[in-house]
């Protein structure tokens, strides 16, 4: 037993068990931030954000916003990894390149800072999260004030509580053969997506 340990003994070892989680949603008219703090098997909610980005004249501008938030998120809370949901295959082609750029753009600030990152499915996210992949976004909400503990949900944007969902997704995948996207730096993002680097 160590209950002798001064403070910042204590709190050196405390930190050495704990991982912080960011998932991102990404979006273009609101992207949703979640930010857990893992303990073991115990998660709790450190934060929840929402990025406005409706009122932006032009997309280029959305993209520095994104990129602008993120980095500004990482450098506050300091995350050891970061999760994102990756962009589903719809039938609108404009939609998907324009989300696909606002995931690109959030993993670019992630890698920027040296952060591991994973992409997670929409149907894996809701999978891991209420066990059903078809499942709401306010379904997903719930279950996910259940999971933390929540006397009330700290948002009204459903986009947000994606952004939770999805580093919830993570804790619950950690250590598991996942077969999502994964990478620890530049260097294995380029490794494992040669032709999008010319």
């Amino acid at each position: 037993m160590l209950i002798y340990l001064n403070n910042s003994l204590y709190l050196c070892i405390r930190m050495q068990h704990e991982k912080i989680i960011l998932g991102i949603d990404p979006g273009t008219a609101v992207m949703g931030f979640g930010i857990i703090s893992v303990k073991g098997q115990n998660m709790e909610l450190i934060s929840i954000h929402e990025l406005i980005l409706k009122r932006l004249e032009t997309h280029e501008i959305k993209l520095k916003k994104i990129f602008d938030r993120t980095l500004a998120l990482i450098d506050e809370y300091h995350p050891d990894e970061v999760a994102l949901e990756a962009p589903f295959f719809g039938k609108n082609v404009q939609s998907m390149l324009k989300l696909g750029r606002a995931q690109g753009v959030a993993m670019a600030a992630s890698l920027a800072r040296d952060i591991p990152i994973t992409e997670y499915s929409p149907k894996k996210i809701k999978m891991a999260i209420t066990g059903n992949g078809n499942a709401s976004k306010e379904q997903v909400a719930g279950m996910l004030k259940n999971l933390l503990q929540l006397k009330e949900f700290p948002t009204k944007y459903l986009d947000a509580s994606d952004g939770l969902a999805v580093a919830v997704c993570h804790h619950f995948n950690m250590g598991k053969d996942i077969s999502e996207k994964s990478y620890s730096g530049w260097d294995s993002f380029i490794k494992q997506n040669p032709g999008r680097i010319k």
